[in-house]
């Protein structure tokens, strides 16, 4: 057998833009295995929990990470308020839904950017940020933040958004996403990117599901789950489907990317839509979550799973949450196998790798 060679790829790389590290052991310019290394971002979440009353831990729950910070506090006070027993204002439950899918968008663009930079397609990296940009104005204009949204609470939401901030936000909706389609086709008919995804990193579904994949990774590979089945917030009155491609490669998972965009606009006009009037809040005073429960949510890069356990004191007992990137991250080592060297970068992208979310 031919002698081997271990490479480190990351925790620092040119295309990588999450501190990710992997031994990577070659033969020749073939990837024989991966072997993941992870603990580079430890910010003890549970040690945070026995410091901070579970009101305050919202905010620190959507600090786990930037990019999908509305949806990690909407998982967190979705558990809580289960634990206490409280039924949200339809008005609330709509609002968190309009800012879950605005977040979803916004991270997919970011993520096609980063992978168009990852491909040396820097013209096509710039537009998709640029159109990107356009829905965090609309997160500025409507919770006051940019990157922390600031307005998810246990019992509701901090801030109402007036009707005619809402008429603004559904017109520029419809010009972001008049340029986000002649983007899309770039991604889709362009033939540097057929030919860095086509084929590359091929996933099987029975892989996928057996390695325990989550979001567009598993959806890529044909099985049709996305946790927004569970009917959470307003997803059961809305109409939608779970976005699935069969061919399991990274095209794949970057066409799944690339149709939940325009199901998430289609989701935030009927947010608009059916928008309605009404409370933002329930009072939480007097209240103490008692109880243990699992909470699921489907986060941009997938399922995230806060477990809590409380008993009736200020603070939570246990708080623990598995983000989609550790899930994935067995279906990664199982996709570098076999893949050249070369390749390795655009695979792990495509798991849209967030490695604060995943080191808690």
């Amino acid at each position: 057998m031919a002698d081997t060679t271990i490479v480190p790829f990351g925790p620092q790389h040119p295309v990588l833009p999450e501190p990710i590290h992997l031994d990577l052991e070659l033969d020749d310019e073939r990837v024989v295995q991966a072997l993941p290394s992870i603990g580079y971002v430890h910010r003890g979440l549970e040690l945070l929990a026995e410091r901070h009353d579970f009101l305050e831990m919202a905010q620190v729950a959507e600090r786990i990470c930037g990019i999908c910070s509305f949806i990690h506090s909407q998982g967190y006070c979705q558990g809580v308020e289960t634990l206490m027993g409280l039924e949200l204002p339809p008005r609330a439950v709509y609002l968190r839904t309009f800012w879950g899918e605005v977040s979803r968008i916004q991270s997919h663009l970011l993520w096609l950017g980063l992978s168009a930079d990852a491909f040396g397609f820097e013209s096509l990296f710039q537009h998709s940020w640029r159109i990107r940009e356009g829905l965090v104005d609309i997160i500025e204009e409507t919770t006051g933040g940019r990157v922390i949204f600031g307005t998810c609470k246990v019992g509701g939401i901090r801030k109402d958004v007036d009707d005619e901030t809402l008429g603004r936000v559904r017109q520029r909706i419809r010009e972001i996403e008049s340029d986000y389609d002649e983007v899309a086709g770039i991604f889709r008919r362009d033939l540097t990117v057929k030919q860095r995804t086509v084929g590359i990193g091929v996933l099987s579904a029975e892989d996928a599901y057996a390695l325990g994949a989550v979001g567009p990774v598993l959806r890529g590979s044909g099985v049709a789950r996305d946790t927004r089945q569970l009917g959470y917030a307003a997803y059961g009155e809305l109409d939608w489907e779970p976005v699935v491609e069969q061919a399991g490669d990274c095209y794949a998972r970057c066409e799944v990317r690339l149709r939940e965009i325009s199901q998430s606009f289609d989701l935030i006009a009927q947010c608009l839509d059916r928008m309605p009037q009404g409370e933002i809040d329930v009072s939480v005073k007097g209240k103490r979550p008692s109880g243990e429960l699992m909470s699921r949510l489907e986060q941009p890069r997938g399922e995230v799973c806060y477990y809590m356990q409380a008993d009736g004191k200020k603070n939570l007992g246990r708080f623990r949450v598995r983000t989609p990137t550790f899930a994935n991250i067995a279906p990664l080592v199982h996709m570098l196998k076999g893949c050249e060297l070369a390749d390795v970068p655009v695979i792990v992208l495509t798991i849209d790798p967030c490695v604060s979310c995943n080191e808690r």
